[in-house]
């Protein structure tokens, strides 16, 4: 499923220039340099993996809690159904719910040490935007952590977050160079495709959790399981 990681990160940062999108505007990138600002830019994405790595880690030690418990099809179909419920219901209605409200002092932080970073222009001041950037409250990030949860694995969680921080690369830098990509209308057209493949993924889930027996998408029980005896047919 790590596959799913990186369409999903190509797929969200059509919702991300129009969330992240000011912050990449706003980098104090040099201007008059090419090579300079392409340095600077490659830094900030690095800041953001990073955060994306740290999460990873973590939700990749709670899916091999779950592991461990003996639910890992239970889980996968929690999974799935998590994606497409953040994906098909309406973000007004999400946001009385938000994820980051039992944190919200440290998300009021984060944001505070995100505007000082902006006043400097030294690499660790990119890592750092990135690094704050990526700690940030988003809808897609939660659904995505989801997913690391289901690779049931920590190597694998971490990897599963990392990919889907690759996938907003391309997105991303575009925004520092070509700012018209904010603009209203092609912004709402590229968000229209954000739910369809967010419950496309959601799906794939829940069917790699009901082990219906259908290569690369839904393995067999058989299949999801280490056993001390072999299975022979």
């Amino acid at each position: 499923m790590l596959y799913t990681a990186i369409i999903f990160g190509l797929i969200s940062s059509l919702h991300c220039i129009g969330m992240c999108g000011p912050i990449a505007m706003m980098l104090p990138v040099d201007q008059k340099n090419p090579s300079k600002k392409a340095l600077q830019v490659l830094i900030y994405h690095l800041g953001r993996l990073t955060s994306y790595g740290i999460l990873g880690l973590a939700f990749g030690l709670l899916g091999r809690g779950f592991y461990m418990a003996g639910i890992q099809q239970q889980l996968s179909i929690a999974v799935g159904v998590g994606m497409i419920v953040l994906a098909v219901v309406p973000e007004k209605i999400l946001a009385n719910y938000n994820f980051s409200k039992p944190v919200y002092r440290l998300i009021s932080r984060i944001k505070s040490s995100l505007g000082a970073q902006f006043k400097r222009k030294t690499p660790d001041a990119f890592f750092t935007i990135g690094l704050f950037n990526g700690l940030l409250p988003c809808g897609l990030v939660y659904a995505a952590l989801f997913g690391a949860i289901a690779m049931q694995n920590v190597t694998l969680g971490i990897a599963y977050m990392i990919l889907y921080g690759l996938g907003t690369i391309p997105m991303m830098s575009a925004v520092v160079y070509v700012s018209s990509l904010l603009s209203m209308p092609f912004r709402s057209q590229l968000q229209r495709v954000v739910p369809i493949v967010t419950v496309v993924i959601g799906v794939l889930f829940v069917l790699r959790g009901m082990g219906l027996d259908i290569a690369y998408i839904s393995p067999s029980n058989l299949n999801l399981f280490v056993q001390a005896n072999a299975n022979c047919h």
